[in-house]
């Protein structure tokens, strides 16, 4: 089935898409055959690559205390993207904000600015974000800015296994380091199009194989939908959203705090039952108790500050706190029990 194309309408249509999944996933190379698609139907695009616009040390840090300065990195470059859209001829040839690469930023749009890139009225404008958007709070701050803007958007997840997406990494110049994808692989969240009504324009390819021809069409057609129902800015009640949001977060911290008393009790028993000391013990409760009291401090900082929090969606709590659990809790908490019986064993 051709997909439907969007209408030539006053101000051109634009679509900003997200492509996420891990490193190695195939992003790169999906955005090289979108192009190739779109450009034999008169679209003008461009790929937005956080891989090149962003200095390689901030990924690093993403995954440890720094996080909130890969924030400001990947805020910067939608800035930029902002400030292009509303001002090409001022915006196009520098970057606004200083965390952004210069040059990679050129490059970026340089086809944009080109004669036949801003002449062609009415003809639509797609931009390829480039990047893992692993947190759903990632994509959601790209759902924002399109919204603000009356612009399309949608999402595409590549599925890759990570041992494939280790081995692609490996055979690159300056491969990432492959404790960053395991944690990546760790905390990744694919959009959830049932859950969240914002995710409702994504779609999941299979990328362990290259993309097929079919997969590209699918891509398209997507575009296509998401240039032909722009979205519209929302009422603000920020006010409301944030209270809100405070008080899901003392529910989320509350339930994980219910949770790990349990988890730690089941830890105490079992430590009981291989009849390990009582000054161990004593050492087993404290460093399960300071545990848990790291977690739940880094578990509201990030619902916090990167959770999406939205008045007509539910979040569930539930998964929330299971979801942290699985990821910030469990191995730590058996790492603790394990290293207390084997120092009895010795």
């Amino acid at each position: 089935m051709a997909a439907v194309m969007p209408r030539r309408i006053p101000g051109a249509p634009v679509c900003l898409c997200v492509l996420c999944g891990l490193p190695a996933a195939g992003k790169s190379t999906l955005s090289r055959k979108i192009l190739g698609t779109v450009a034999e139907c008169g679209w003008r695009a461009a790929v937005v690559s956080y891989d090149d616009l962003i200095q390689e040390q901030a990924y690093y840090t993403q995954m440890e205390e720094e996080h909130s300065n890969w924030k400001s990195h990947r805020q910067a470059v939608l800035q930029c993207i902002e400030q292009f859209l509303e001002r090409p001829e001022v915006f196009g040839e520098m970057p606004s904000s200083p965390l952004i690469n210069g040059s990679a930023w050129q490059k970026c749009v340089s086809t944009l600015l080109q004669p036949e890139g801003l002449n062609r009225d009415g003809m639509p404008l797609l931009l390829l974000l480039d990047d893992n958007f692993y947190y759903p709070s990632m994509r959601y701050e790209v759902y924002q800015l399109a919204r603000k803007l009356f612009l399309g958007f949608c999402q595409v997840f590549l599925q890759c296994d990570l041992e494939t997406c280790i081995r692609r990494n490996q055979s690159r110049p300056g491969p990432i380091p492959v404790k960053v994808i395991m944690e990546m692989e760790k905390r990744l969240e694919s959009p959830n199009p049932q859950g969240n009504l914002w995710e409702s324009q994504s779609i999941l390819l299979d990328s362990t194989n290259d993309v097929t021809k079919c997969d590209i069409q699918r891509v398209i057609e997507l575009i296509s939908t998401a240039l032909n129902n722009p979205l519209s800015p929302a009422e603000d009640n920020s006010e409301k959203k944030e209270a809100d949001r405070l008080k899901c977060a003392k529910s989320v911290v509350h339930q994980a705090d219910q949770a790990c008393r349990r988890l730690i009790s089941e830890a105490m028993q079992a430590a009981r039952e291989h009849q390990v000391p009582p000054g161990d013990m004593r050492v087993l409760a404290a460093r399960l108790n300071e545990c848990k009291g790291t977690f739940l401090h880094d578990l509201r900082k990030h619902f916090l500050q990167e959770v999406v929090f939205l008045q007509e969606e539910d979040i569930s709590v539930e998964q929330v706190v299971q979801r942290a659990l699985r990821r910030d809790f469990h191995d730590k908490k058996d790492e603790i029990l394990l290293n207390i019986m084997r120092n009895q064993k010795t």
